[in-house]
């Protein structure tokens, strides 16, 4: 350990204490290798404060000593965002775990920003409320992780992304001083909304410490079901169906391709097959507030008029929670049996809905001719554009050859998402996987003023280096 180290480690200690400075390297391993496996670095120490108190100090510090810090929620970023590079220090945020205040009469809950995604979504329901936000890694990933990245999920049709979600910030910003921003106004136009900048910044510009959330009317009425669809034209067509049947009681509509159901029933076989034998798949999620809402009946009839329509082949309704919950654990482990099958190319792609299925057929013909063979996992939340569009390996084609072709199939994906005004990232962030996508993509006007902005608030760059910006 360089001799220079040890002040700062003794400072960083007599802040957090000696059990939360970690630098064993068996106990520094887990928070310096992405989820995926893709991204490994090096970390002076990890610190773990329990306060923003704590956090303030803790950035003070190593902003005094000129080091810089990797925030860290769940780590369960996918662009290794959350991975630091070689001798920072990562500021882990786990121990941020409160639930400061529920305020059910303005509809607000205040958390920190070490809170699990499914434990806010709990305290709200115990306040008689929803926090919408939804997606598969909600039992390890945090509210801190989320707002940084501008999580979207599945629910982003009815109540928007992560930014949609928030109403107050609490930011520890590069030379320690915090921000109070914890306001619950949904009304407050007084000057730059500054929150705005922190959500999705993936803490390059501050660090979040705890955000006051926006609650909704916990439904009282669900209805889930799975259609067959001949095609994604169809699929569109019959999202604009249920739009019309449903209005704003429409919450998600996934679209799965048979190859992501056989994938996963291939690595968990306890999944049952909802719909044997048919090229895409909609999973339909609506919900009511009114306990007597005829919303199943409602949506039973609109698939009925859709299979007439010829835009589904077959649909099935679930019958009870569980079945319910057997179709959402179907979709949401797609992710994780992709990454048991092995590596893959995972391009996380928005565009507007009209253009999806064009975009599907010029993908698949010009990535046919570059790949012969290549499999494609699609699967993602078309009710708002975004698409989880991923590569797999030709059958007898080795990872490392297949792997060796990353960035020609990028070019081909991105740049046909380019030329029909989508983007190459729609939900997960830059992080360091994708610096080189935003400065061949974005107007140079975009990159000056978001330098502009990093430069304003950490001069130093002392915040998540090599992320983003």
């Amino acid at each position: 350990m360089a001799e220079s180290a040890v002040p700062l480690l003794s400072s960083l200690q007599s802040i957090v204490g000696e059990a939360n400075l970690l630098t064993a390297e068996s106990d520094v391993a887990p928070y310096v290798n992405d989820w995926r496996g893709f991204f490994h670095g090096r970390a002076r120490a990890v610190v773990r404060p329990s306060t923003t108190a704590e956090v303030a100090a803790v950035v003070r510090a190593c902003a005094e000593q000129r080091v810089a810090i990797v925030p860290q929620g769940g780590n369960t970023s996918l662009c290794g965002g959350a991975t630091p590079h070689d001798g920072e220090i990562v500021l882990s945020l786990s121990r941020l775990s409160r639930v400061r205040a529920v305020d059910a009469a303005n509809a607000t809950l205040t958390v920190e920003a070490g809170v699990s995604l499914a434990r806010v979504q709990q305290a709200a329901d115990a306040a008689g409320l929803l926090f919408p936000l939804s997606l598969a890694a909600e039992g390890s990933c945090t509210i801190g992780g989320n707002l940084s990245t501008n999580a979207g999920g599945t629910a982003v049709l009815r109540y928007g992304n992560a930014r949609d979600l928030v109403v107050g910030l609490e930011v520890v910003l590069a030379d320690g001083r915090v921000w109070d921003g914890l306001k619950g106004l949904r009304k407050d136009n007084t000057g730059y909304d500054l929150k705005q900048l922190f959500i999705g910044s993936e803490g390059t510009l501050g660090v979040i410490t705890a955000a006051v959330l926006k609650l909704f009317p916990k439904p009282r009425a669900s209805a889930t079901a799975f259609a067959a669809i001949a095609d994604v034209d169809a699929a569109v067509a019959l999202l604009g169906e249920l739009k019309q049947a449903l209005g704003d009681r429409l919450t998600g509509f996934e679209l799965v391709s048979r190859y992501c159901i056989e994938l996963t029933r291939r690595i968990f076989p306890a999944f049952a097959d909802p719909l044997p034998g048919h090229p895409w798949y909609a999973l339909i999620q609506a919900d009511d507030a009114a306990a007597d809402s005829p919303l199943a009946a409602q949506l039973e009839a609109a698939l009925a008029g859709a299979v007439e329509k010829q835009l589904a082949r077959d649909a099935t309704i679930a019958q009870s929670a569980a079945q319910a919950d057997a179709l959402w654990s179907l979709r949401e482990h797609i992710p994780e049996a992709q990454r048991r099958d092995g590596h893959n190319m995972k391009h996380d792609v928005s565009l507007m809905v009209s253009r999806i299925p064009g975009f599907l057929r010029e993908a698949q013909a010009r990535l046919d001719a570059a790949f012969p063979g290549i499999r494609y996992v699609v699967f993602g939340h078309l009710g708002d554009g975004n698409l989880h569009y991923n590569l797999t390996a030709p059958e007898r084609v080795s990872r490392e050859e297949f792997l060796g072709g990353t960035a020609r199939a990028n070019r081909i994906v991105y740049d046909l998402v380019g030329e029909l005004g989508g983007s190459f990232s729609a939900e997960h962030g830059i992080g360091q996987l994708k610096r080189g996508e935003l400065v061949r993509y974005k107007p140079e006007v975009e990159l000056e003023l978001m330098r502009r902005i990093k430069r304003a608030l950490d001069p130093g760059e002392l915040l998540n280096p090599g992320k983003v910006v």
